[in-house]
């Protein structure tokens, strides 16, 4: 007797068992980048302390700490809906890639939490790319 039929099941099933894995560690990853992104751009609009010295010493002014908190709240937000989670995860990467040249460039500090947040939020608008074409072929790019 053959058992081809078989293997190809269970191969089939392996790979749906990754898909739904990797499904799953990617809404991980969008909750966390929310929750991280929503604390930061409510504690920039709310005033706190240590986000209203940092945007004194960049020296563009407060308002562009306000700015960064809107940006930031409507990232986390625009990350847990299916639609735009990936155009908000690319949001969030050019944020992050100006928050680590600022950091490096003009505060003197260290780059590295940005740097982390981009790397997880371009793994996000990675693997939530097909949304994003599907959204482009609906608008006619």
């Amino acid at each position: 007797m053959s058992d081809i039929g078989t293997t190809r099941r269970t191969r089939g099933a392996q790979a749906a068992s990754r898909g739904r894995a990797a499904t799953a560690a990617l809404w991980v990853l969008q909750a966390l980048l929310a929750a991280v992104f929503a604390m930061a751009g409510f504690a920039k609009m709310g005033g706190d302390p240590a986000t209203v010295e940092m945007f004194a010493t960049i020296g563009i002014g407060q308002w562009f700490r306000y700015a960064v908190g809107v940006l930031e709240i409507a990232g986390a937000i625009g990350v847990l809906v299916p639609r735009l989670s990936a155009l908000a995860a690319l949001g969030l990467v050019c944020l992050m890639a100006g928050a680590a040249l600022t950091n490096l460039f003009v505060l003197g500090a260290s780059p590295l939490l940005p740097a982390c947040l981009l790397v997880a939020g371009a793994l996000v608008a990675w693997g939530r790319r097909p949304r994003t074409e599907a959204l482009a072929d609906r608008t006619g790019r």
